[in-house]
């Protein structure tokens, strides 16, 4: 298993891997990151802010998990998790601890709390979310994206601050 940064000739694996993704788990719907605007570009959306990127899971050559971190418009101090899919059949093998533990600790160099956006049909997802301190909310912070999306959670990245300092 490889970590890194996104490239523009990832662009279109990534894609399809997400939309892949939200297909199987039927929410290949409006209100999801299946009709992001940017999901096509993903390496240029990342790259337009220093604190904001994306690293994707890579085994054998082969782009099969990612994981991104942006800020939430309007929330001052907090960051969103995005966009975090594994291939199903590289699930269970440990990338998206691999993908959460490199997104997070960049996380805490520029934001105070991170917020996720799931749902409940992707239950193994809300309890590896949970395993990292995530705390479920009742709704969605102001300038959530993602419509469809039926839960919510957030952590303190302060621990994770002093890890970086």
């Amino acid at each position: 298993m490889r970590i890194r940064s996104i490239e523009a000739a990832d662009d279109a694996a990534v894609a399809v891997l997400v939309r892949t993704s939200l297909h199987a788990a039927g929410l290949d719907i409006p209100g999801t990151a299946y009709f992001d605007p940017q999901l096509d570009r993903l390496a240029e959306y990342y790259g337009e802010r220093e604190d904001r990127h994306y690293w994707v899971a890579e085994e054998d050559n082969r782009v099969v998990g990612g994981v991104g971190i942006a800020p939430v418009v309007g929330s001052e101090g907090v960051c969103e998790l995005q966009k975090l899919y594994v291939d199903a059949a590289y699930r269970s093998r440990g990338y998206s601890k691999a993908l959460i533990d490199t997104a997070l600790p960049f996380a805490a160099q520029y934001f105070d709390r991170c917020y996720l956006e799931t749902h409940s049909v992707l239950g193994i997802a809300g309890a590896l979310y949970r395993s990292y301190g995530f705390a479920f909310l009742d709704g969605p912070l102001p300038g959530g994206e993602h419509s469809a999306m039926n839960r919510w959670a957030i952590k303190d990245l302060g621990d994770l601050r002093a890890d970086v300092a």
